[in-house]
């Protein structure tokens, strides 16, 4: 049993009663975390029967929303798990079933809050893919959403913001009064590899980083850091004097780095949308001989469909995909057989148990002394 298991429930510690609230995207995830909350309850003899404190959004038949509260969550400690990017969740508009966006599930998020009515404890919201995480910076005349969400959330009490592998996490400047925690689960996906690959062999023999640009570069380097393998890069060639969909056109990936000729290849990323990028990355990596190629998104949201990637994988272009349960992952993305899901469930639970006791995340967000484990544990150190 770990540390966070095992202070979960001292009563003399704790900063106050745990209350977890899963809004409708994120109720699968919530109840995961739920059991492995309830779990370490009972096994301290500190018996729930559940942390998750009942909620409701209901509309009005002209789309109007409200956010309600079941049962009294006065001088709780509350999170509140969303999921901006589940579009599975509908609600009927004029007749119709309208799909949730980002933006309707912000809006649910803040009639939450509003309808805690300042009698929490504390408030604390776990987001794991920010909300306008992707509009982080400014160009020319353009709004700040992510930004301006932040200050908007701190604005109505809530005292930390956690999110999973930020597009930006420079964007916590925007509150620098708030607590802002960015978790990337290096440790989640390397073990989900280790289990489900045969022979996988990450050493300098055998086994590459490539990042798939420079905004990449730094989650890649940790991965070759604490693995002790050679990183590469891919860089994009755009066409600046054209724009497509509010952005400039990709002409070419040009590659920076070592020889990749037999190596096994790890390309991660935070998000991927069309996945146009990783397949093109893919294919230059073949051209220089590479051998298996696995992509990892923490988001792998595919919003082109999968038929791309279901060719590519039939024509050995790639050989996995890894995407963590942090967002909404459709049906057919996970039965694809070149499909592999990094459960992060576990990891929130721990940060939850340690903020509700104010003890030091450090140890939880710094996975470095696990992973080394790991890779004594299948002989690879």
């Amino acid at each position: 049993m770990g540390n966070a298991e095992k202070i979960l429930f001292d009563n003399n510690s704790r900063v106050a009663p745990l209350g977890l609230i899963a809004m409708e995207g994120a109720s699968e995830l919530g109840g995961k975390v739920n059991s492995y909350l309830t779990k370490w309850a009972n096994e301290n003899e500190y018996f729930k029967d559940t942390f998750l404190v009942e909620v409701d959004c209901p509309r009005f038949s002209s789309g109007d929303g409200k956010g309600l509260i079941k049962q009294t969550v006065r001088g709780n400690d509350l999170f509140i798990l969303c999921d901006m990017g589940n579009y599975s969740v509908t609600y009927d508009y004029f007749g119709h079933k309208n799909c949730m966006s980002p933006d309707d599930h912000y809006q649910d998020l803040k009639r939450i809050i509003q309808a805690a009515s300042g009698k929490a404890h504390r408030i604390n919201v776990i987001m794991p893919s920010l909300y306008g995480g992707r509009q982080h910076r400014r160009n020319f005349r353009e709004s700040l959403d992510c930004a301006v969400a932040l200050q908007e959330l701190q604005s109505m009490g809530v005292s930390n913001v956690l999110t999973f592998d930020a597009h930006d996490p420079r964007v916590q400047n925007a509150v620098p009064l708030m607590g802002f925690d960015n978790i990337i689960p290096s440790y989640q996906v390397l073990k989900c590899m280790f289990r489900n690959l045969d022979g996988f062999r990450p050493d300098k023999q055998h086994f590459m980083i490539v990042s798939p640009d420079e905004g990449a570069i730094n989650r890649n380097m940790y991965y070759a850091s604490v693995l002790g393998v050679d990183l590469g890069m891919f860089y994009k060639r755009r066409d600046y004097s054209t724009v497509v969909d509010g952005r400039n056109p990709i002409v070419a990936h040009e590659y920076m780095g070592n020889d990749v000729t037999g190596k096994d290849i790890f390309i991660a990323d935070d998000i991927i949308s069309s996945g146009e990028s990783m397949l093109d990355i893919a294919v230059e990596l073949k051209k220089r001989k590479a051998n298996k190629i696995y992509c990892y998104a923490t988001y792998a949201i595919f919003t082109n469909g999968l038929e791309s990637f279901d060719k590519a994988y039939a024509d050995g272009i790639i050989d996995g995909v890894f995407g963590t349960n942090l967002t909404y992952r459709s049906p057919e993305l996970l039965s694809s057989p070149w499909f592999y899901e990094v459960d992060c469930a576990k990891y929130i639970a721990y940060f939850i148990a340690s903020l509700n006791h104010d003890q030091s995340i450090s140890k939880v967000m710094d996975p470095h002394q696990k992973i080394t484990a790991l890779l004594e544990k299948y002989g690879i150190k």
